[in-house]
């Protein structure tokens, strides 16, 4: 089934990617209808028809479905941080495991023709064994919040195959854009900007897949749009693998800043070494990537040297 516009409910509306993936429903001309525990003024109101402002899981929840009616739902809502899910695994349970079955079940219950796209994450693959890393590969979490996005994925296709609610997982691998005040890319540009002196964990020979948020957006919409929705998985990247040396070297001189890269050799367990996606499967959906990396960083570290420093 090929989707041409309808009304698209987003959890976690007001969050980093749910924002960017809002505006872009909008503009493909959807009625986009938002879900975030915010107050309004958080939200990204030019982007929504409606807006509504809850925890969830929620029993409010229900009603917005069955007034809504959704044509789909893309599940932003969650924890997103690995560390975090380490000193924690119980909040990140409940915050992802818990909530993502709450969300599935309420569809069974309430919307049974609403389609399901699930915000998973590379972490569920660990340490990939090959590059790059396809979905066929074995998964291999090594942090909770990995194992958590993988058990989300299960319940995914659980729902499909045993109760037939069409749904996708996307296994996003590092995502960057403005906007977002945490991770790798802004972690540099603090520490150029405001402490004046670059120290990461690492060797620096690690390496990520960085896709810009624009990209992550336009691939929800297409696979929400043209995948068959049987419980089948996506990787969701560049294809294209930087260390974080380089990524730091490129930041540092749109910075226009002389500073020397530290680093501290230590790499925490729960962190992968290597990541490149194979991005085959997305692309026969008729998707390519358009933010290169170097157009990326050069507008993300304008927008954090003028929120940093004006």
């Amino acid at each position: 089934m090929i989707l041409s516009s309808g009304t698209v409910l987003i959890t976690g509306v007001g969050g980093f990617l749910g924002r960017y993936i809002a505006r872009h429903f909008a503009s493909d001309g959807w009625d986009v209808v938002g879900v975030d525990r915010h107050a309004l003024e958080n939200a990204p109101v030019r982007s929504l028809k409606a807006y509504h402002a809850m925890e969830l899981p929620s029993p409010a929840f229900r009603s917005l479905i069955e007034t809504s009616k959704p044509t789909v739902c893309v599940h932003c809502a969650g924890r997103a941080s690995v560390p975090q899910s380490v000193v924690d695994p119980v909040r990140d349970f409940e915050g992802n495991t818990h909530l993502t079955f709450e969300m599935l079940n309420t569809l069974r219950l309430f919307a049974p023709g609403c389609r399901m796209v699930f915000l998973s994450s590379a972490a569920v693959y660990g340490n990939p064994a090959t590059l790059p890393t396809s979905e066929t590969d074995p998964v291999m979490p090594v942090s909770p919040y990995g194992f958590h996005k993988f058990l989300g994925e299960q319940l995914v296709t659980e729902f499909y195959k045993v109760y037939g609610i069409h749904g996708a997982s996307l296994r996003i691998f590092s995502a960057y854009g403005p906007g977002l005040r945490r991770q790798v890319l802004w972690d540099i540009c603090y520490k150029a900007l405001i402490e004046n002196s670059v120290k990461l964990q690492g060797t620096g020979k690690e390496t990520r897949d960085f896709i810009h948020a624009t990209d992550i957006a336009r691939a929800v919409l297409s696979i929400a749009k043209a995948a068959p929705m049987t419980g089948e998985v996506y990787n969701v990247a560049s294809g294209r693998e930087i260390t974080i040396a380089e990524l730091a070297r490129c930041i540092l001189k749109e910075l226009r800043s002389d500073l020397i890269l530290e680093l501290d050799g230590v790499i925490p367990v729960s962190t992968p070494r290597n990541w490149r996606a194979d991005i085959s499967k997305l692309r026969s959906l008729g998707y390519e990537p358009s933010v290169p990396l170097e157009t990326g960083i050069e507008s993300f570290a304008a927008w954090a040297r003028a929120e940093l420093i004006g």
